[in-house]
């Protein structure tokens, strides 16, 4: 026995002697560094071999243009000027975008980070790899990190253990994109509601007159007078030039008449069914023709004579221009409808395919009025008139919302509601486990299943399936950013480590923190597996003399200081010598790392099988963190009695993690609620008060002789 307790002895020395080299800063591998920020001028010219030329970046938003001799090859920027998103560390990860003028990915580079998980966990190339993945890809695509191909996206491979990181990467890299690339013209911006063009109803028609198409806005009239087109140019060099006379200024400049002639009622009604179908004979699908009708002023001017064009007229529609040449137009020279005044021009004018004029849209006719200045030089200016298509025409489809983009957090919690929802649940039983205590423990052989069985669950999905391990790393972010810019986004982030912080907080603030670490935590309910397989086979167990066992409780609070205190030097180192923590290599990367994390992780493990849980109670910064709350704690339901300690041991001897004083009471500080000591208080064959107490009542019972009566 004595021989045993040594060697655990020197087993405690080589732990202390592994802190002493993380706190000395001797790391044990060579994973830990710093990441300079890189330079992004020598990855831009390798991006361009043949580039002559790179701007200073410039504009809103700032971009690099790069020239081979006139011409543009490519745009590149960082992310950081544009889409600046905090990562995991609560700093962002700025990258280096390159694109040809097409908009398609030409690299995407990593030139500063500070995510503790990459550089002390994953080798930093596996992050340029997952950059490299946007190569080819356009702009205009739609990308998600993981998954398949569907609903219009575009997947790209994730990280495994660093999901949060290169979700974040993904958001700032297509955000970015997406920015520079319409503020370059390369994509439009997306409209949020999207109407699909309406169709004319080519079997809808009724016969009608001019009055009848004219008063219900069939037909529409822009009309101006001399005096309109006079005040039109005051403050112009042609202000006094052709104006009208005083008493002249309010008539008629000109008169113009518009309509969507291919729609039946209007087109067959002023041009009769003969002309009608000969001018919608020729239409191809998507195709219109628009009938204007004018006096004074003359739409069609003379450059239609000279080139080809009408350069008065036009026809808007949202961003579209619609310009006209002499092989759009028709000279109409006669009206077939009933009241129609007589014009000086008429035309009906085709509107080609490409310009994708949607008849139930509203749009509008431009005119251009000219004055000349000088031999060469002429001013003009342009009046609109509108035209509302009327819904009897036209089958328009309802209006397409599409669904709002999801923010980054929103994406995440989306894809891990099913985790969330099940996790849930088990902190609902663990809730049911605590307020039923009271009945649950006096049934042992349950009590000791159900335990068993939650920390297994917690094992298996909260630390592997779903890398739910909380670590100390947490608690300083969370301080750093209440000094700083605090930020929900920043802890939404990871749904199920959010979830756990907050049934961490609830717990403690009710029993302290000894539920989380004795039932949620994935590490400690690993180790107490592990013990509980070696007592099943009998393997000897070892405990230090309580004297020694109180001391060495003092480890864990140095580790947390001196991790605080680096913290506040720089958050990235103090991440990096958190690794005294095993949690990382054992849920987040599953012990895919360099040789001595899981050295450390398995030695912190194996440990378990002569002793109960000697990471927890000595070592660990998290659970010493937790620990400092424990004066908040509400509720103190582990029952003790009056004999606990003196002169009964039972319990004292019993707690396998030494939580119990000589004197009896629980020191709630390194309780792991694991409720053993609840089950021997009610077990009254184990108890000795209650044993003691169970004689008292058979003794009284022998006593107490009967009374005989007799007549």
């Amino acid at each position: 026995m004595v021989k045993a307790i040594s060697l655990f002895n020197i087993a405690i020395l080589r732990v202390i002697l592994f802190i002493s080299l993380f706190v000395g800063g001797i790391s044990p591998a060579s994973a830990l560094f710093v990441s300079p920020p890189k330079d992004p001028m020598p990855l831009i010219k390798e991006t361009f071999p043949n580039a002559t030329n790179i701007d200073d970046k410039q504009g809103d938003p700032p971009v690099w243009r790069i020239y081979n001799d006139q011409d543009i090859i490519g745009y590149a920027f960082e992310t950081n000027d544009i889409a600046k998103i905090p990562a995991y560390s609560g700093e962002p990860v700025n990258m280096l975008v390159a694109i040809d003028p097409q908009g398609n990915y030409l690299t995407t580079k990593v030139l500063e980070h500070h995510e503790p998980i990459i550089l002390a966990g994953i080798p930093e190339q596996k992050l340029w790899r997952f950059a490299d993945q946007y190569t080819g890809l356009s702009v205009k695509d739609r990308i998600k990190v993981g998954g398949n191909r569907n609903e219009g996206y575009v997947a790209v491979d994730g990280l495994s253990g660093a999901t949060v990181t290169v979700m974040v990467m993904n958001v700032a890299v297509t955000k970015a994109a997406t920015k520079v690339a319409q503020a370059l013209g390369i994509v439009k911006k997306q409209q949020s509601i999207i109407q699909p063009p309406s169709t004319i109803l080519q079997d809808q028609f009724e016969k009608a007159d001019w009055l009848q198409l004219t008063g219900d806005g069939s037909i529409r009239k822009l009309y101006l007078t001399n005096e309109k087109i006079d005040e039109a140019f005051v403050g112009t060099d042609a202000e006094h030039i052709d104006n009208a006379p005083a008493d002249e200024k309010q008539d008629m400049f000109a008169e113009i008449y518009f309509a969507l002639a291919d729609v039946p009622t209007i087109g067959r009604n002023l041009f009769g069914d003969a002309d009608y179908e000969w001018l919608t004979s020729a239409l191809k699908p998507g195709e219109h023709l628009v009938a204007v009708l004018g006096n004074g002023y003359s739409f069609k001017g003379s450059g239609y004579v000279r080139g080809g064009i009408f350069d008065r007229i036009q026809i808007h529609q949202g961003e579209n221009e619609v310009s006209f040449r002499d092989l759009d137009h028709n000279r109409i020279t006669d009206l077939y409808i009933n009241g129609a005044p007589s014009f000086k021009e008429m035309s009906v004018f085709r509107v080609q395919a490409h310009h994708e004029l949607d008849p139930g849209a509203s749009w509008q006719l431009e005119l251009l009025v000219r004055r000349q200045t000088g031999p060469v030089d002429s001013l003009f200016t342009s009046f609109k008139g509108s035209y509302d298509m009327l819904e009897k025409y036209v089958d328009t489809p309802p209006a397409i919302v599409p669904e709002p983009e999801l923010s980054l957090t929103q994406q995440v919690w989306k894809e891990r509601q099913v985790e969330v929802v099940i996790l849930l649940i088990l902190l609902a039983v663990l809730l049911m486990i605590l307020f039923f205590q009271d009945i649950l423990v006096r049934h042992p052989t349950f009590v000791h299943n159900l335990r068993h069985g939650f920390l297994a669950v917690t094992v298996v999905f909260i630390g592997w399936a779903w890398s739910g391990q909380l670590s100390v790393v947490n608690v300083f972010t969370f301080l750093h950013s209440l000094m700083s810019d605090f930020s929900w986004d920043l802890f939404l982030l990871d749904p199920i480590i959010f979830t756990l912080w907050c049934a961490a907080a609830v717990t403690i603030l009710l029993w302290g923190r000894a539920v989380y670490c004795g039932w949620l935590c994935p590490f400690g309910a690993l180790q107490e597996l592990v013990n509980q397989f070696a007592r099943h086979f009998k393997i000897p167990q070892f405990e230090l003399p309580y004297a020694v066992h109180e001391r060495l409780w003092a480890i864990k609070y140095l580790i947390l200081l001196v991790l605080f205190g680096i913290s506040l030097d720089s958050l990235a180192l103090a991440e990096q010598f958190a690794e005294i923590e095993p949690f990382k290599t054992t849920f987040l990367l599953k012990f895919d790392r360099e040789w001595p994390f899981i050295a450390w992780a398995v030695f912190l493990i194996l440990i378990n099988l002569i002793n109960r849980k000697p990471f927890c109670r000595y070592l660990c910064p998290l659970g010493a963190a937790l620990s400092v709350t424990n004066n908040m704690r509400l509720f103190s339901w582990l029952k003790r009695r009056p004999d606990c300690g003196t002169p009964c041991k039972t319990c004292a001897k019993e707690c396998e993690i030494q939580a119990i004083q000589p004197d009896g009471v629980i020191n709630m500080r390194e309780c792991h609620y694991c409720l053993d000591c609840q089950i021997t208080y009610y077990n009254d064959e184990k108890c000795p008060p209650l044993k003691k107490l169970a004689r008292k009542k058979r003794r009284g019972s022998e006593l107490d002789i009967p009374v005989v009566v007799t007549e």
